[in-house]
């Protein structure tokens, strides 16, 4: 019923030539990028083409990966299906060996007279596999690779080639530079800048061409390392850096909420086990900050050839980071969490016409309900595989009542191995820890609306047993029971 309503109403709402003309489609994903925006609330950070964007659509406060990692958090939105269907949980494991037949996101595009094109990172890529999957483009995927020399200076590499140099034995386990570096370099020594100009390009190329388009752009930055140009870090003195104020482990946690931040750790410079040092810290906040100017930089580079050549009246422009990201918070750095800042991430959709343009909602949002989002908006049928929900719906009457929760989860690899499955409500974080044959190996629970930080794990507390069992049973009946 839902979706008949919205078939009837609010697509002539929100685009009135939608009939005449089909929407092309500008897929913006952003690695590693979590809601520390000027759009966001986040007023120390330099966000402006971000924030015009967010000003000219919908932002979206409460949307959540299914996996606090790259490629099992794209495989779920680009397939439409959640981690138990792809069986990708890592990154060393792949959707298409799982689901050969599936019609991903933009293959769906594709196979309704779309242009469907890939520049940059929008699936996941690896050394052992380029993440190109051609069923879903038009043309073969366009990515500048991330070979070592184009994150660092030249400077950066001598030192690294001075720690392969030395005798084995005093070599450091980490062969690679700092995780950090500001150059005295321009925009377009890095492959982001790269992957902006090629979209400019391509953006061109397709406004000559007058096809509908489905372009995904994906930007690298902010992953690590974080590394741009010296100017993006002045807009970040080091005077005005502070540690998280919730720094340390919530008080109560079960062990395997926590990583040791191995991801860092392959770094140079980084200790290879022990406290990440204050001074490191705070250098890796004001980097990581920096690298988020510097991809919105090249982010308003494309939306501004957008403008220029008169496509953006009928494109429909959707911004999305694939997971959250720790700098500190619950004493952990990068992702890999059930923790809200490795689950939560920045989502901003920005359509033609739209009544609601610059409002938020608040309502419980997943990644994985992109794919039915976007093909309900372009008038394109809903493949039945798919497990997300469209929340088109939103974009008309962003306070309407939506979903109760949402669902991530992780698996923490190791001896032995665990699984987390994690539930978010309007106020409540819930997860559940299991070892590999569903022994129990601790629970969490967290307040969000008086510990937004999470810094107290309240399952162990007897005042909220009755909320723990109501949340351990929506967690096994699944996100069936909580759609709206």
């Amino acid at each position: 019923m839902r979706r008949l309503l919205f078939s009837i109403s609010s697509f002539v709402i929100l685009h009135s030539s939608f009939a005449a003309k089909p929407l092309n489609v500008l897929f913006i994903a952003v690695d590693d990028l979590r809601p520390e925006l000027d759009c966001y609330g986040a007023a120390h950070m330099k966000t402006p083409s971000t924030d015009k964007l967010a000003a000219g659509g919908m932002l979206f406060e409460r949307a959540y990966c299914q996996v606090a990692v790259c490629n099992p958090s794209r495989s779920s939105v680009l397939s439409g299906t959640r981690p138990d269907t792809t069986g990708v949980l890592d990154n060393q494991h792949f959707m298409r060996p799982n689901m050969p037949d599936v019609v991903t996101l933009p293959q769906h595009f594709k196979n309704h007279g779309y242009t469907s094109l890939s520049l940059g990172k929008i699936f996941h890529h690896s050394e052992r596999e380029p993440g190109d999957d051609p069923q879903s483009w038009s043309e073969p995927a366009w990515y500048h690779g991330e070979p070592y020399r184009h994150w660092f200076t030249k400077e950066s590499l001598d030192y690294v080639k001075q720690l392969k140099a030395l005798p084995k034995a005093k070599q450091p386990k980490q062969l690679r530079a700092a995780p950090f570096e500001a150059a005295d370099e321009p925009d377009g020594s890095y492959p982001d800048a790269q992957t902006a100009e090629k979209a400019i390009e391509t953006l061109q190329r397709l406004k000559a061409g007058g096809q509908p388009f489905f372009l995904g752009v994906g930007f690298v930055k902010p992953h690590l390392p974080f590394t741009c140009p010296q100017k993006y870090w002045d807009l970040y003195p080091a005077e005005s850096i502070q540690l998280p104020a919730n720094a340390q482990r919530p008080k109560g946690a079960p062990e395997p909420a926590f990583h040791n931040n191995y991801e860092l750790r392959s770094y140079g410079t980084v200790p290879e086990n022990g406290k990440v040092t204050d001074a490191m810290a705070l250098n890796l906040i004001r980097g990581y900050r920096a690298c988020v100017s510097f991809m919105d930089a090249q982010l308003g580079r494309v939306l501004d050839e957008l403008d220029r050549l008169g496509l953006r009246e009928n494109t429909l422009i959707v911004l999305w980071g694939d997971h959250g990201y720790h700098l500190g918070e619950n004493g952990v750095f990068t992702k890999m969490t059930n923790f809200e800042n490795g689950t939560r991430v920045p989502l901003i959709v920005s359509l033609p016409g739209m009544k609601t343009a610059g409002q938020r909602s608040k309502a419980l949002v997943e990644l994985v309900d992109l794919y039915p989002t976007l093909a309900e908006l372009c008038a394109l049928p809903l493949p039945k595989h798919l497990e997300g929900t469209s929340f088109a719906p939103l974009l008309e009457k962003p306070d309407q009542p939506w979903k109760k929760a949402a669902f991530s989860q992780y698996l923490r690899t190791g001896k032995p191995p665990y699984t987390g499955r994690s539930i978010r409500t309007e106020r409540w974080r819930y997860t559940e820890w299991h070892d590999l044959k569903q022994q129990p190996a601790g629970t969490e629970l967290y307040d969000e609306l008086n510990d937004p930080q999470e810094t107290t794990n309240l399952a162990g507390d007897s005042e909220h047993a009755e909320t723990l069992k109501e949340l351990a049973e929506k967690l096994k009946v699944g996100w069936k029971a909580s759609l709206p």
